[in-house]
């Protein structure tokens, strides 16, 4: 099915080319969902960015317009409004139509979606717990890839771990010092923290041991089959505990390549950087430097002692991407402190001539109040912590709410509801704002919420069983009768929601999404507060009991693409 924007964008189309037919150069028009009922259903500046290519002023081009608009199914009526805004009103039947088919997918064709899109997020650093700053490009990521999906592109998403590094030679000795076998056994990726942390604590005592784990980490370099089957066992034990968080959060991965994947790349890297002219030698690195309009601060691809760093793995992924994917673009998701990176980064491919699409998805970062997550100040929230809270919270109300239900499946809603006010209070926001972390604030069951919704779902799970038990199944061929306002706005609306997911996945705000859901839920509750639906009559009653299913319809995918599960009671 068409997007409703689409189709009279194309009935403005066939108007303007008759006429209009020897003019080119004429943009394209933009229909967009009107902000206030009084100016139609939809609006269009067409007439205003076109004026001075019509020769006209921009009232006289509406009002032509207006006046010769091609016979159509669609719109009902045209208004012109202030300089030269096109309101249109669309027809009822139209709607009802609409609605009937909603469920038969969209069309995106008019996009280009040829290869695949990389997104690259979450990449916690192996043997660290993760913890509420990883919440952000975690499930941030995630919603793209749900986004992009839903629009029909081949997407891969990639966890680009930290799997390598001076860490590793301090664990090695960690590990072989002071292990407490049977915690390690018990949660090991706890006591990987808990050995490196009495590594420090001992180097203090004993510089000296910085010099034996960097001895350890060159032996792990060389190849040492004692020191790499260690490495290779504290990625092991560090996946299978990130799995466990992201299972809970419903995130997936299709590929792992972690910094260790692109280390043997890197030296070529280097060598094409200087080939090129691009990288040149300074104080014996090999730094890339860059024109000064760009205001960028040098980058160095390769230090004195041989080292490669962040940049330098980058750009061996670009080109990693580039020879083994049909790359459409490359996403990356970080928090904002990354921004001048990036930028360095991106501008070293564009010098090198490749053309790869590359976007930096940055977001605020997480706080408290009176700082940023610390862990030596020891105020960092374990994720999985954060996750049981929330839970708990969720099985309190569950429990007062509905007692009646069976332990299981309190369990089972108290996880997704839980689950679900986390992801949605971070994702409802615009993403580059910073989060101030509140307990009380991410743990909210009320107003603008993934429970909120997440009920409003119920509800009408709740009517349909309800009339299913009164003999009144839901109709797929009812027919939609749009009388009243509200069953009017609903059908107007939830037709506008392939565009609003379109515009948050060129944008990368999910919080398009959940401000559109909140808008749903409260329209539905509008609805369904003010028109009885089981106790009408049949022809009334089944067109309700369809307007309101496919309001669940649509909440459920939206929720969806936020990674966030609905149930059918609460």
């Amino acid at each position: 099915m068409n997007l409703i924007e689409k189709e009279i964008a194309g009935v403005f189309e066939e108007t303007i080319k008759k006429l209009y037919p020897e003019v080119e150069g004429v943009k394209n028009i933009d229909v967009q969902a009107a902000s206030n009922d009084r100016f139609g259903d939809f609006q269009t500046n067409f007439a205003m960015v076109n004026a001075k290519l019509l020769k006209n002023n921009p009232r006289a081009v509406a009002s032509q317009v207006v006046e010769n608009i091609t016979e159509n199914d669609i719109i009902d009526k045209l208004e012109i409004a202030g300089p030269g805004f096109i309101n249109i009103f669309v027809k009822d039947k139209y709607l009802s139509e609409r609605a009937k088919k909603l469920k038969e997918g969209y069309d995106f064709s008019f996009l280009n979606r040829d290869g695949d899109v990389i997104i690259d997020y979450s990449s916690p650093n192996i043997a660290k717990r993760m913890h509420i700053g990883h919440l952000r490009s975690t499930i941030i990521g995630d919603a793209i890839k749900r986004a992009y999906k839903f629009l029909g592109y081949n997407v891969v998403a990639d966890n680009h771990i930290g799997d390598w590094g001076t860490q590793f030679g301090k664990l090695i000795i960690g590990y072989r010092n002071w292990l407490d076998r049977e915690a390690y056994e018990q949660n090991a990726i706890e006591e990987l923290e808990r050995v490196y942390v009495e590594f420090s604590n001992q180097a203090e005592k004993n510089p000296e041991l910085e010099d034996v784990a960097r001895e350890e980490l060159k032996k792990l370099h060389d190849g040492d089959s004692e020191n790499l089957k260690l490495w290779e066992e504290f990625i092991k034990v560090s996946l299978a505990e990130y799995d466990k968080v992201y299972s809970r959060l419903g995130v997936s991965f299709d590929t792992y390549y972690g910094e260790s994947f692109y280390h043997d790349m890197m030296p070529e890297v280097v060598e094409l950087l200087k080939e090129k002219g691009i990288a040149k030698e300074d104080q014996g690195a090999q730094v890339v430097f860059f024109p000064e309009e760009d205001n960028l601060h040098p980058c160095i691809v390769q230090k004195k002692d041989g080292a490669f760093l962040y940049a330098t793995s980058d750009i061996a992924t670009v080109k990693f991407r580039k020879e083994n994917y049909d790359l459409n673009k490359i996403i990356y998701v970080t928090d904002e402190r990354q921004q001048d990176h990036f930028k360095q980064f991106f501008k070293i491919t564009d010098m090198l001539g490749w053309e790869v699409e590359k976007d930096h998805v940055w977001f605020g970062i997480m706080r408290f109040a009176d700082g940023i997550f610390s862990t030596r100040k020891g105020n960092v929230i374990r994720l999985e912590q954060l996750l049981d809270e929330s839970k708990k919270k969720a099985f309190e109300i569950v429990e007062e709410k509905n007692p009646g239900l069976s332990a299981e499946e309190k369990e089972n809603i108290a996880e997704i509801v839980g689950i679900g006010a986390i992801k949605y209070a971070d994702l409802s926001q615009n993403r580059q704002s910073p989060v101030i972390f509140e307990w009380d604030k991410i743990l909210s069951f009320e107003g603008n919420t993934a429970p909120y919704l997440q009920y409003t779902y119920a509800r009408v799970s709740s009517i349909l069983r309800k009339a299913g038990e009164d003999g009144k199944v839901l109709k797929e061929d009812a027919d939609v009768l749009l009388c009243e306002k509200q069953e009017r706005a609903l059908a107007l609306f939830f037709n506008q929601f392939p565009n609003v997911v379109l515009k948050a996945a060129e944008t990368y705000k999910p919080n398009l999404i959940a401000d559109y859901l909140f808008e749903l839920a409260k329209k539905f509750n509008t609805f369904y507060n003010a028109l009885p639906v089981l106790r009408e009559k049949d022809e009334i009653l089944y067109s309700r009991l369809l307007i309101a299913e496919r309001t669940a319809f649509v909440l459920k995918q939206g929720l969806e693409l936020l990674g966030i599960e609905t149930v059918d009671r609460m």
